[in-house]
């Protein structure tokens, strides 16, 4: 049989699915990562799951975990560390490449390897590169194991916001304006097509940007998540500061030109019957805060509104855009979408997650509460999605 499009092989009669929650990661989120993670522990259904939790350290060592959500909280405004919750500071959890086995193997140096058993499903709460970007998408579809959430291609597209945004336009949706920055147009030796210097280059094709559409400008990282390493400017004075820090998470840098007008969100997930979208919510104004930064997210616990107060036409349209996005991007399982809805009340769409955050305070849990889909149903209909599709292609 071609291994192509392998069926679901499941759990024996009588037998528990075992759900493997990966955390942690290399990316910058890695603290976002375990706060999630624990959430997602703390509502597993225990009578329909077992569950072995594999942290990934900020090195990329997959450690098995204690499985305690309680040491996986914001304590004192500090984010918890997969180092400290590893059961060995050497020990390395290995799972299978081969489609043939789902056997997880965890192999202490000078002790013989211990089988863990089989995974049937794997819940990755990696934010950010290396787990949300589809580099452990690919892994797992190797493997042939079950995952939850968006495939290889709508991952990696998901998290890089320039070919997310290009896709977008190439199915009708509208963007903001915005231009990307590659490494070799900022770095100082790299000359341009007249012997001049590509960085001096880059600034006039910012000044042009800004001369077309005014102040201020948000300079990002293309491939980061959780507004980390975003700085607004409202002059030239900040701009290579803002290169550096967005530089600092990603070479890589798209600057975004200011859009007035409301933050809209939509959760969508995947049902037996297709994708439905949630109630939108509203990010209001942070007053402490210059934008709805991973501060205001996280650490200082910034409320939305939700349902978010529009009209019946405009929740409608954000709804149905929401859903387009996610399918434009081949998404699967679960995406949170992000607008501005303009004084002229037209919809923008920023962007889409694809692991948005799943904390206790975050948005996409309270859209769906808000629609009538508990935390803990949200995490059962995520996990029965997964294993009802099958691995390979599809």
């Amino acid at each position: 049989m071609s291994s192509e499009n392998l069926p679901q092989s499941p759990a024996p009669h009588g037998q528990k699915p075992r759900v493997a929650v990966v955390f942690g990661g290399r990316s910058s989120e890695h603290g976002v990562s375990v706060v999630t993670a624990g959430a997602v522990l703390r509502a597993i259904d225990r009578s329909k799951y077992d569950v072995l939790p594999i942290g990934i350290t900020r090195e990329g060592r997959w450690a098995l975990t204690a499985d305690d959500p309680e040491r996986m909280a914001i304590t004192d405004r500090q984010v918890p560390d997969v180092a400290d919750l590893a059961e060995s500071p050497e020990g390395g959890v290995v799972l299978p490449v081969d489609p043939s086995s789902r056997e997880v193997v965890y192999n202490e140096p000078g002790s013989v390897p211990k089988v863990l058993g089989d995974v049937d499903v794997v819940f990755p709460v990696l934010h950010g590169p290396y787990g949300e970007d589809g580099t452990i998408q690919g892994l797992l579809d190797l493997s042939g194991t079950p995952y939850v959430g968006c495939g290889v291609l709508s991952s990696a597209v998901g998290q890089d916001k320039e070919y997310m945004k290009r896709i977008f336009t190439s199915f009708g949706l509208k963007v903001g304006p915005y231009l990307v920055v590659r490494p070799r147009e900022w770095e100082q030796s790299a000359p341009d097509a007249d012997g001049g210097s590509r960085r001096d280059a880059t600034r006039r094709r910012i000044a042009d940007f800004v001369g077309e559409h005014g102040w201020p400008l948000f300079v990002k990282p293309a491939r980061a998540g959780s507004s980390f390493g975003i700085t607004k400017i409202d002059s030239f004075d900040g701009l290579d500061e803002a290169m550096e820090t967005a530089r600092s998470f990603d070479p890589k840098v798209i600057i975004e030109a200011g859009i007035v007008g409301r933050e809209i969100e939509c959760g969508v997930l995947e049902f037996e019957d297709g994708p439905r979208a949630s109630v939108p919510a509203e990010i209001p104004p942070v007053q402490s805060h210059d934008f709805y930064d991973f501060e205001a997210k996280y650490i200082d616990s910034a409320s939305g509104i939700v349902p978010a107060p529009l009209t019946d036409e405009e929740t409608a349209e954000v709804q149905r855009l929401a859903v387009e996005a996610f399918e434009a991007v081949a998404c699967e399982g679960i995406v949170r979408a992000d607008f501005f809805l303009t004084e002229d009340g037209e919809f923008v769409i920023n962007e889409i997650n694809t692991l948005p955050g799943f904390t206790p305070i975050s948005m996409y849990p309270r859209m769906w509460q808000e629609s009538g889909v508990s935390y803990p149903e949200l995490v059962d209909r995520l996990l029965q999605a997964a294993l009802r599709r099958p691995t390979g292609l599809r």
